[in-house]
């Protein structure tokens, strides 16, 4: 046990210290590392860590709209700059692009992304960032909505492989990094203070760190409910497996339930061969503050209640909710987003090219009100967000190509769709944003996530 104490006084004491963002490794010189970054060679898993390309000119939009989606975006040829693209999604110039912030770094594979609580900054994590020993936490400073700015960026010491985004009432944010500083589990759930600076990577207590040294810890998913006290993460795959010379994803069947008091582990929730728990959320107004996990290998959705007790007298008990077929199984990909109002929930399958809409107002009794044999306009869907004002859905169409170097490389149309919620919480596809369009200058495109705020009501704002 001694052994284990230390081992947390270590990993208190590496989140006590300042995180970093260091410089490349191999400045960008004009006219000398562009034809490096262009013709380095692909690795085996580390790749050269070549500066970017200049970024090309690109005509962008000096109107003022009430609606805006902000999309971390990964730049197609992974030569050039990631960026963070802002468009209008208002109806009378939906599609009109606004800003493109440049990050200074390329090829990070931009993930999961989510604003401050106070909308002022958006963070974007890269998935990738690890192999080519990058930054992989990206901050906006959105305070200017039309005129975002490129903040900072930062790493972790302990963890990588950035994944979701929860920011915090009073300023500040946790992330779930998926894997260790070196990709493997265990991951880290990282937190940072009002200024954005990381402060710890949980857990960081001795039984804690047992618990995930004990079983894969691969958090993906990550919700919180305040007013209750609750974190859960979702274990989703170990990052390493989905590398060269790797064969085989290994796929996660757990899920934990925090004290977001001290941020210690309550509980490890296994969902039976659920071969990737990637996503959990919360159900707005449940009285038992109950959330949904989707299991990718098994095609399912799991309730989980964290204050009931399981046959050990410990907080957090899964149940089998919803089965969404046999097209929904092993799709690589299940993401989620439900209503404020906790009636309609929503399910990509990536590799199915398909979103499942459920009906959820009656717990006891979920009503589908998708045919899942209907073949939907999308290629490729993953994440998905509810929009401020409940009435769409944006989608983005591309989860995950990892080239020559991985075994994960899903088809897309890289699209972002804008999608209406009909009266009955059903899906109506109308307008998309076509990104491989509309920056060939970058090898195209790749948008995975979307932070969208809302000002028809000036007084009233939102975001999420």
């Amino acid at each position: 046990m001694a052994i284990f104490a230390n081992l947390a006084l270590l990993a208190s004491a590496a989140s006590a210290l300042p995180q970093i963002s260091l410089p490349p490794l191999i400045p960008a010189i004009p006219g000398v590392t562009e034809p490096l970054s262009k013709d380095a060679p692909p690795l085996p898993i580390l790749q050269l860590p070549t500066p970017p390309l200049p970024s090309p000119e690109h005509k962008v939009s000096n109107i003022r709209p009430k609606k805006i989606g902000f999309f971390w975006t990964g730049s197609g040829d992974h030569e050039h700059k990631d960026f963070l693209a802002s468009y209008s999604l208002d109806d009378d110039t939906f599609g009109t692009l606004l800003r493109i912030v440049d990050v200074p770094s390329s090829g990070n594979e931009p993930h999961h992304s989510g604003p401050s609580a106070d909308g002022k900054t958006i963070w974007g994590g890269g998935l990738l960032s690890l192999l080519k020993t990058q930054d992989s936490g990206y901050y906006f400073n959105t305070t200017d909505r039309f005129n975002p700015t490129f903040l900072k960026s930062d790493r972790a010491l302990l963890a990588s492989i950035s994944d979701d985004v929860a920011a915090k009432p009073d300023g500040g944010f946790f992330f779930t990094y998926m894997g260790s500083a070196a990709g493997t589990s265990p991951g880290r759930l990282i937190e940072t203070d009002k200024d954005y600076n990381i402060i710890h990577q949980w857990p960081e207590d001795t039984d804690g760190l047992l618990n995930v040294l004990g079983s894969q810890f691969s958090p993906h998913g990550l919700n919180i409910d305040f007013k209750r006290g609750w974190i859960l993460t979702s274990d989703f795959v170990t990052p390493v497996t989905v590398l060269k010379p790797s064969v085989a994803v290994q796929g996660g069947n757990t899920l934990r339930l925090w004290n977001l008091k001290d941020r210690t582990i309550a509980n490890t929730i296994t969902i039976p061969n659920g071969d990737g728990i990637q996503d959990i959320k919360f159900i707005p107004g449940n009285p038992e503050g109950a959330a949904l996990a989707s299991a990718v290998g098994l095609g399912q959705v799991w309730i989980i209640y964290p204050n009931r007790k399981d046959k050990n007298g410990k907080p957090g008990t899964a149940e089998l909710f919803f089965d969404l077929g046999p097209k929904a199984r092993k799709t690589t990909a299940i993401f989620s987003s439900i209503t404020d109002d906790g009636k309609y929930a929503y399910f990509t399958y990536t590799t199915g090219n398909h979103i499942a809409q459920l009906d959820i107002s009656n717990i006891k009794k979920p009503k589908r009100l998708d045919d899942p044999n209907v073949q939907q306009p999308i290629v490729g869907p993953h994440f998905i967000k509810v929009t401020p004002d409940q009435k769409h859905v944006i989608v983005c169409d591309y989860f995950l190509q990892l080239g020559q170097i991985g075994i994960i490389n899903t088809p897309s149309d890289y699209r972002a769709l804008y999608i209406d919620i009909n009266k009955n919480g059903s899906l109506n596809f109308n307008r998309s944003i076509n990104f491989e369009q509309q920056f060939p200058e970058r090898g195209g495109a790749r948008p995975h996530s979307v932070s969208i705020f809302d000002y028809s009501d000036p007084k009233h704002p939102k975001w999420n």
